[in-house]
């Protein structure tokens, strides 16, 4: 059996929190924008600190695991 946990979390995080597809932080115009296909080099290291930060707690502090038979 292999642990597809860390993949799941990894892939729909990385989804959803990729800058200018669902939410950009921060925005050009305002803090926050929704769905406007643009990003900036603060809102990348923006959303991969988010992103670190929520992996390294699904993974390390929840322990989330997935097994597929």
């Amino acid at each position: 059996m292999s642990d597809w946990g860390p993949v799941f979390v990894a892939v729909t995080l990385f989804v959803l929190l990729t800058p200018g597809v669902l939410i950009q932080i921060p925005g050009k115009n305002r803090v926050v924008e929704f769905g406007t296909f643009q990003t900036s080099g603060v809102s990348v290291i923006v959303h991969t600190l988010i992103y670190f930060t929520l992996v390294c707690i699904l993974l390390l502090a929840l322990q989330i695991h997935m097994y597929i038979a």
